[in-house]
């Protein structure tokens, strides 16, 4: 396989890293009431890039995937989910035709060097139930379930220690 390739995301890519949100999500074969729901988080735009950490996995020059990061600087509760201070991986997503081609697992590597780099012990997850085999292998240890943004249902909080 063709090395991959890393860079911080640019405003020009929002288009694309939406495409790719859209797809992964997608892949999972959730009903579009879900996927309504999730408009609005799916979507990468300008001032999300501006004001989080994106980066963007390329192969020959073509984006595959992205990850990102979103600092909370306090606890914030949002209806009755609970969002921790700390760093959170608030995406990852690859799109469905180069997934179990060990991007995932290079972007995980790259995520815990940059963190340990900015002095970060630990990134917090929620955790898709489709991916929840993934964090288990990269080492992410289960620690609650959260309610979700889907009525009636919960999603696992899982932590990934950085050093």
């Amino acid at each position: 396989m063709t090395q991959l390739r890393i860079r911080p995301a640019q405003a020009s890519d929002c288009s694309t890293l939406t495409d790719i949100s859209f797809q992964a999500k997608r892949h999972w074969k959730y009903p579009d009431e879900y996927m309504e729901l999730w408009k609005e988080e799916l979507t990468i735009t300008a001032a999300y890039i501006a004001n989080n950490t994106v980066f963007v996995g390329e192969l020959e020059g073509e984006p595959v995937g992205f990850y990102s990061l979103a600092e909370m600087k306090d606890d914030l509760k949002v209806g009755t989910i609970l969002i921790e201070k700390g760093v959170w991986l608030d995406h990852m997503f690859i799109y469905p035709k180069h997934i179990g081609k060990r991007i995932g697992t290079e972007f995980t590597a790259h995520m815990k060097s940059y963190l340990a780099g900015k002095k970060v012990d630990a990134v917090l997850i929620f955790v898709d139930p489709n991916a929840e085999g993934f964090y288990g292998k990269v080492g992410a240890k289960f620690r609650r379930d959260s309610d979700s943004s889907i009525p009636g249902r919960t999603i696992p909080v899982y932590e990934l220690a950085i050093t």
